[in-house]
């Protein structure tokens, strides 16, 4: 497969895992609420969504928008791979996870209000943040390295 569409699909894929995580640390007590609920809430603030389509509504709108960033987040990948050729996938994708909740959750969500910034949160959610992050990113190398060796 070429390696924009695998890096992206592996994207897509990489989200359904960690939403499945997120979901899945919730309801086992293992996370404390996770940055899907958090951005499902900034949705509802913003719009008012909740009232028009409900929580499972504005639920599903915040997953179509992790789905969206998350193959636009793998796209990056094969320019990763290119500069780091001698890193193996999931060397690479927890450098990259690591570098996406740095800008992305250290930085532009507490600006937009869609988290209570890092610092506030404390170093248990902070870390789960991150470790979601890094999942994100290795589950995309990982799928993305696969798929683009079935062309092969």
């Amino acid at each position: 497969m070429q390696k924009y569409k695998a890096a992206m699909l592996g994207g897509v894929v990489a989200g359904v895992v960690t939403t499945a995580f997120m979901f899945a640390g919730r309801k086992s007590g293992l996370l404390t609420k996770t940055l899907d609920r958090d951005a499902v809430d900034w949705i509802d603030r913003t719009t008012g969504s909740r009232e028009v389509i409900g929580d499972a509504g504005t639920s599903v709108v915040e997953f179509a928008n992790h789905l969206g960033a998350s193959a636009a987040f793998g796209a990056a990948l094969p320019k990763l791979r290119e500069w780091a050729p001698g890193l193996s996938p999931t060397a690479l994708g927890v450098l990259y996870g690591s570098a996406l909740y740095a800008v992305n959750i250290g930085g532009i969500a507490p600006v937009l209000g869609i988290t209570e910034g890092e610092v506030k949160a404390g170093p248990r959610k902070a870390g789960e943040r991150w470790a979601v992050h890094v999942l994100q990113a290795v589950v995309t190398a990982l799928v993305a390295e696969r798929l683009e060796r079935q062309r092969r």
